[in-house]
């Protein structure tokens, strides 16, 4: 029974992934041919993927450009050059790749078109400091705000206000050439001006905003990247800006949609899905401990749902780290449900991060079964010790359920799913 629970579960994860497929959701987005050039730019871990889907179905001219992804995500491209970098804190590498970009795109013409390929992961992959600060600048604070349980909109204001090319400043450079950018959206609401912290759409968050975050969390350093901000030197582009009056965004898939592939298989399985949202934040723990709830209440009462049904959820938690674990927001919500349902007979779960990699790590996520916690205490883990130190990545290795997908090449967020047997 755990096994085929199991197999659903993954069958589950598996359909949302496709969903996202650039393979499958780039063709039928592509802009018409311009009369001027035709240049393909764009950051993100689907990106290559992305661009690799563009070539395929491109009924053009000829093609040039250049998109940075994660490393070990990229695909090969005939004519589009493809450049690897690091994530989720910047490097070299991906900041040569974004100052090469925003020189690509400057002095084309109204006759010229520019496709921007936007996912996940393009804020760290495309790292251009704004004059005056360093790429180490940018990496300090990038690594503080991981650290502080900011969320993702949280995180990409201060990104937006630290670039030279992000918050509409890539898409005012390549003004007044058409600018088309199609985007697989990784954020809560699938806010444009969020995605890799909005490259190429106005930006409505200030530096005030973004200085008050950093106050929040309480990052004081480096001292450069704050000078920085109270300074206020130029905004970014604003709704409104005439150089992104020509710039068009096409969301072509979404968490929402990666949802209802996986509602399919529940329901093919002869378990009814309940949609809880494709937006939910907060701490992972805080949000295992609702997911719990639910769990119980449709166990004890048949409420929101009868069972067999299965509850589907996606979004981005976060996760303050405090203890000395690895983090991981997918598996910290995992192991933060099972401590929450203590064994509760019929409950299972899946939770992973739908481009393969939960926080830093070369794993998804993993799977939570109704034995979870009885197996853990025969090998001597004690699970709630392993939550108090943020270490669901080893509490899941050493049970041997961790989800292991390697790099799926695209991105829409994290995917949880808890069945619950009839």
């Amino acid at each position: 029974m755990s096994e085929d629970r199991r197999r659903l579960l993954r069958a589950m994860f598996d359909a949302a992934v496709a969903a996202a497929d650039p393979a499958r959701v780039v063709p039928a987005h592509l802009p018409a041919p311009p009369r001027g050039r035709s240049l393909v730019i764009g950051a993100g871990k689907a990106s290559a993927a992305m661009a690799r889907a563009l070539e395929e179905h491109w009924q053009g001219g000829p093609l040039e450009g250049l998109v940075v992804t994660r490393y070990g995500h990229a695909v090969p491209c005939r004519q589009i050059e493809i450049v690897e970098a690091a994530h989720p804190v910047p490097d070299e590498a991906g900041r040569a790749a974004a100052a090469r970009i925003l020189e690509m795109v400057r002095g084309l013409g109204p006759d010229d078109l520019v496709i921007a390929l936007v996912s996940g992961g393009a804020s760290s992959l495309l790292a251009l400091p704004a004059p005056g600060l360093t790429l180490e600048d940018k990496q300090a604070v990038n690594r503080a705000l991981l650290r502080s349980g900011a969320n993702i909109n949280e995180m990409n204001c201060v990104r937006k206000h630290l670039s030279a090319i992000k918050g509409g400043r890539l898409a005012a450079a390549a003004h007044p050439a058409r600018l088309v950018a199609l985007m697989i959206s990784d954020v809560p609401g699938d806010d444009p001006s969020v995605i890799g912290s909005g490259p190429t759409v106005p930006d409505p968050t200030s530096f005030a905003d973004a200085l008050a975050i950093l106050h929040k969390y309480g990052i004081t350093e480096p001292a450069a990247a704050i000078r920085h901000l109270e300074q206020a030197a130029e905004e970014t582009p604003k709704p409104g800006d005439p150089r992104l009056a020509s710039a068009e965004t096409v969301m072509i898939a979404t968490p929402q949609g990666a949802l209802e592939a996986a509602a399919a298989i529940a329901r093919a399985a002869g378990y009814e899905p309940l949609i809880l949202g494709d937006a939910i934040e907060g701490e992972a723990r805080e949000v295992a401990r609702v997911m719990a709830g639910i769990a119980r209440q449709v166990v004890r009462h048949g409420q929101p749902a009868p069972r067999p049904c299965a509850l589907l959820s996606g979004g981005e938690t976060t996760v303050t780290v405090r203890g000395g674990g690895r983090g991981g927001r997918n598996v910290e919500f995992l192991l933060g449900l099972a401590v929450e349902l203590g064994g509760l007979d019929g409950v299972s779960a899946v939770a992973g991060d739908t481009d393969g990699v939960d926080g830093a790590e070369e794993v998804a996520g993993a799977f939570v079964l109704p034995d979870t916690l009885a197996r853990a205490a025969a090998l001597g883990v004690d699970a709630k010790a392993s939550l108090a130190e943020n270490d669901g990545h080893g509490f899941f290795e050493a049970l041997g359920d961790q989800l292991v997908t390697g790099p799926t090449l695209t991105n829409v967020n994290d995917f949880r799913a808890i069945l619950i047997e009839g």
